[in-house]
């Protein structure tokens, strides 16, 4: 009973998904906590809640097949994803930078008492003189709680996003919004707008996520990507176990994709504008994926390579299917990716299919060298043609197969994927390892671009 105590008593403390740290009140009452005579007038502590696993990995397994075993319970039998130390202090405080806890542990600054079952609540004051000192990479067990020192400057998302004193900026950014609950936000990302910051990329979607949060001790995270140039449905997590949920979940997709063909835990449907026609209406691409260095030694692309032996050889799937053949040559395509390679569908496309997409200068290069834009028709919607300035640098209108430099024409249409903030519930809150079979599937859909939408009015109006 005292250990099934202690475990309730630790996903209490996990109930809002992200763990805050209980400031403790005096210097007085904790000064004794170091366990040494030369640190007892030192500042007081920082209790985390007890630590109370969660196996990722196996619940994203059991999601995918719709069953039980997802590691709810008390970590037994072996290490889970966020058994180490560091791991649970950057879960318990997401909004420390990953440097300074990392600094902390080398200044062996974060110390460990250990709850066991037979420790009532009252005895832990008397106890915690023990306090030891821990390592980063030190597994915990369950009830193990940490300290750290107290005089760490905590910053919160909305001390954040003061410098992003533009209203019209952070209007913007939230009006981006399709869905949000406890566990994730999905926007529908422009077009151009990076999703990662880099070398000469002032803002991206990792950089002004704090901007989707108010009054939040945390900022949303990246959990997939989008190239810059392609649009539509983006995921971000909001929490540190739903970003572990959710990798586990995107690496179960390729993991299951390349044993059987037959996963259904995650779903993406994207649509392109290719140059040329498929020779099959639809099928499914197998071709593993190697990067190259280009000339300059410095930039690299992907190609296709024969053989998946090699290392740096990944396996990639693409289902596809042909929506639409046009004039001119153009072919619209719903393309399904069963594994998550970068840059994937674009080099599936150009050099699978034949068909590279409109837009892709990488990859369809030798396609665009005789480009040839097609003309505007009377009757387009002048709301297509308007071009208008966003904030960011964005421009919206433009890009349309009538320019001469047409826009990238590939976008996340829809996505599928499983509830994880009640998976993430049944977790905290089961005492035994919960079921999925009834998990709900949460379906998103995001609108094709101003740009793609008028090239496929432009090829509606072209007569054959």
């Amino acid at each position: 009973m005292a250990a099934l105590h202690l475990r309730r008593r630790a996903a209490a403390a996990l109930a809002c998904v992200a763990p805050k740290p209980q400031w403790l009140s005096t210097a007085a009452r904790h000064g004794a906590l170091g366990g040494e005579a030369g640190e007892r007038s030192k500042s007081p502590w920082v209790q985390l809640p007890p630590f109370a696993p969660f196996d990722t990995a196996a619940a994203a397994r059991a999601i995918a097949r719709g069953g039980g075993g997802g590691g709810g319970g008390n970590g037994e039998g072996g290490a889970v994803a966020d058994s180490t130390a560091i791991k649970w202090v950057r879960r318990c405080c997401p909004q420390l930078p990953t440097s300074l806890v990392q600094k902390l542990f080398r200044l062996r600054k974060v110390k460990k008492n250990v709850v066991t079952a037979e420790t009532s609540s009252a005895d832990v004051s008397a106890e915690q003189h023990r306090l030891k000192r821990v390592s980063a990479k030190d597994q915990l067990m369950p009830g193990d709680i940490l300290f750290l020192p107290v005089n760490l400057k905590e910053s919160s998302v909305a001390e954040k996003t003061k410098k992003f004193d533009n209203r019209n900026e952070i209007d913007f950014l939230r009006s981006l919004e399709i869905y949000k609950d406890e566990a994730i936000i999905v926007v529908n990302k422009p077009p151009g707008m990076p999703v990662q910051g880099g070398v000469g990329i002032k803002n991206s979607i990792d950089v002004l996520a704090s901007m989707f949060e108010e009054n939040s001790s945390e900022a949303p995270r990246l959990v997939h990507r989008l190239d810059r140039d392609c649009s539509g449905v983006l995921v971000l997590s909001r929490n540190q176990l739903s970003t572990s949920m959710l990798h586990a979940i995107f690496r179960e997709k390729t993991a299951d994709a390349l044993a059987d063909g037959t996963q259904q835990v995650l779903q993406r449907k994207y649509v392109a504008l290719v140059i040329g026609t498929p020779t099959h209406p639809k099928g499914l691409l197998s071709a593993p994926l190697a990067k190259i260095l280009l000339q300059d030694g410095k930039s690299e692309r992907l190609t296709v390579r024969a053989s998946s032996n090699a290392a740096s050889v990944q396996d990639a799937l693409t289902e596809y299917r042909v929506i639409e053949s046009c004039p001119h040559g153009y072919t619209w395509l719903e393309l399904f990716p069963r594994t998550g390679r970068k840059h994937q569908l674009r080099v599936h496309c150009a050099e699978v299919l034949g068909t590279p997409i409109v837009g892709d200068y990488k990859y369809g290069r030798q396609a665009h060298d005789n480009w040839m834009p097609l003309p505007l028709p009377r009757t387009i919607d002048e709301e297509l043609l308007r071009r208008r300035k966003l904030p960011f640098g964005l421009v919206v209108g433009g890009g349309s197969i009538a320019e001469e430099q047409p826009q990238l024409h590939l976008h996340c249409k829809q996505m599928v994927i499983p509830d994880i903030s009640v998976a993430i519930h049944r977790l905290q809150s089961s005492d035994v390892d919960p079921y999925f079979s009834d998990l709900e599937k949460l379906n998103f859909v995001a609108p094709l671009p101003l740009h793609m939408r008028l090239s496929w009015e432009i090829l509606k109006s072209v007569k054959i």
